[in-house]
């Protein structure tokens, strides 16, 4: 518990100690972000750009959601990236092209992401491999690994027209006019609430909480260190899974070896939120925060007629303040 003594009248009022400073930074900083781009871009206050912005903040949350229990237990999971796309380009490709119903390749989609969050839980946990260096592997291989399932073409998931294409009135219902209802935010609000719940309020997350705390002491402790830290991986290939189903229902297509940097974005969100990356804390809350700012980078930036590259430096400026922000964070509690 923070000393009074050490905050002001701001920082120990009661409701701003409730909900954290950091994440009224990020709402106001949120806020300041939506107001500029509506002004300097007036095409950004369209319900297209409203519809854009969602379509990016549903995969990314669920990356986010997915990677934050990595990164509390002191890791991180650099394949969540590349990882999207494979399971992607996989489930559309047993659709698409050999004929399997289309729950069929929901579930192999889902399964391939626990399949990879296992992986790599057990290299980390098991192996003794570093995070970085074990899912920056499987990264690799999953970036291949898609290619090669697809024979190296571009898969398309059910379009809407299609009998088969409910899968994307999943996240974006469209309605007899033609108006498109962004669906997906109930179910990222929904994941949110029961991952904020399974992280705070059950044992197994109060466990993963404890690994990144103090993973000796927790060991000492007599808890299965090994066991809920695997936990932590496959918890983020299952919402690797899930990002991959929004990301097959928001967009047209997706190219084998895609996906690389997605996977920063997603990690940046969530140590914008509050996640600490030398573990011990976090807050899918301030995940979803986090993820909304990158999401409105993402759809605002080009809107006010920023290149590619310069974009890409923006974004990369405001993942390297996210980063000090937390180094300053841990000093001062250290």
């Amino acid at each position: 518990m923070t000393d009074k003594k050490n905050g002001n009248a701001f920082t120990n009022n009661p409701i701003v100690r409730a909900i954290g400073v950091q994440k009224i930074v990020v709402v106001l900083v949120l806020i300041i972000m939506l107001v500029f781009f509506g002004v300097a871009a007036p095409s950004f206050r369209s319900y297209a750009s409203l519809l854009s912005i969602m379509d990016y903040t549903y995969y990314l949350a669920f990356l986010g959601i997915g990677v934050t229990f990595c990164l509390i237990t002191g890791g991180v999971d650099l394949s969540i990236g590349t990882g999207m796309f494979c399971y992607a380009l996989i489930g559309g490709y047993l659709i698409t092209k050999q004929g399997m119903p289309v729950i069929v390749g929901i579930l192999v989609t889902l399964l391939c992401g626990v399949i990879m969050g296992l992986i790599n839980g057990l290299i980390v946990s098991k192996g003794g491999h570093a995070p970085f260096l074990a899912t920056l592997c499987t990264m690799m291989i999953a970036r291949g690994l898609g290619a090669i399932f697809t024979g190296g073409v571009s898969i398309t998931w059910p379009l809407s027209s299609s009998p088969e294409g409910w899968t994307r009135s999943i996240f974006k219902f469209s309605l007899a006019s033609g108006t498109k209802i962004p669906l997906g935010f109930l179910w990222v609000m929904i994941a949110a609430v029961v991952m904020s719940i399974f992280l705070n309020k059950t044992r197994p997350g109060r466990y993963i909480i404890a690994i990144g705390s103090n993973k000796e002491a927790t060991r000492l402790s007599g808890i299965n260190v090994a066991k809920y830290q695997t936990l932590a991986y496959v918890i983020s290939g299952f919402f690797t899974g899930l990002a991959a189903l929004a990301y097959s229902s928001a967009f047209q297509s997706m190219a084998p070896g895609g996906g690389a940097g997605t996977e920063l974005n997603a990690i940046g969100g969530a140590i914008i939120g509050g996640t600490s990356m030398s573990g011990g804390s976090g807050s899918i809350a301030g995940t979803i925060l986090g993820v909304f700012i990158m999401s409105v980078l993402q759809t605002g930036l080009p809107k006010v007629n920023l290149q590619a590259n310069m974009q890409q430096i923006i974004i990369g400026v405001v993942l390297i303040i996210a980063v000090y922000i937390d180094v300053l964070k841990n000093k001062k509690l250290s």
